[in-house]
């Protein structure tokens, strides 16, 4: 079961977070390739290998995501999280325990709503992954670093170097 561990998180947990961050960053910010592949494909248009090229880089991209999450849980498990901090207040305790859930399902949920979409054509998942999942986790990613700064700046924790420092 998991274990809490002792102030900080492993190395390798703090790399596949940044590392998972990083790769999550580019697909939400250029999801270019992807888009126009999407839009020649809905009228009917034919791609050029270039666009292909592209869309797949997008594809690739969030398999590795979905791969590297499948680690991290498995990190997680075995290593265990840091003790929570008890200088938050109980609401605010609940809410990063949902927000962290809602992370951890929309880091499966959109690379799998995403390989449905591109590689079997279901355009029902593509609308969700697109639309809907993709909005739900900016919102979730400005909760998650907001309260990383009120943990930093406002209640004085040590929860941001956890996953900085260790």
């Amino acid at each position: 079961m998991q274990q809490p561990c002792a102030k900080g998180y492993s190395l390798s947990q703090r790399l596949l977070h940044w590392t998972v961050a990083l790769l999550i960053f580019f697909n939400l910010l250029f999801p270019d390739g992807m888009n126009i592949w999407h839009r020649l494909m809905r009228r009917g248009e034919v791609p050029t290998p270039e666009q292909i090229a592209s869309a797949n880089i997008h594809a690739y991209v969030g398999i590795a995501i979905l791969l590297l999450a499948v680690v991290r849980l498995g990190l997680r498990f075995f290593n265990g999280v840091p003790t929570e901090a008890t200088e938050e207040p109980t609401i605010f305790r609940l809410a990063a325990k949902l927000a962290h859930a809602g992370l951890y399902v929309l880091i499966f949920a959109l690379p799998l709503t995403g390989i449905a979409a591109y590689y079997f054509g279901i355009n029902s998942a593509g609308s969700l992954h697109a639309d809907v999942l993709k909005i739900i986790l900016w919102a979730l990613i400005a909760a998650h670093v907001a309260g990383a700064l009120v943990h930093q700046f406002y209640w004085k924790t040590n929860v941001l170097r956890r996953m900085t420092l260790g």
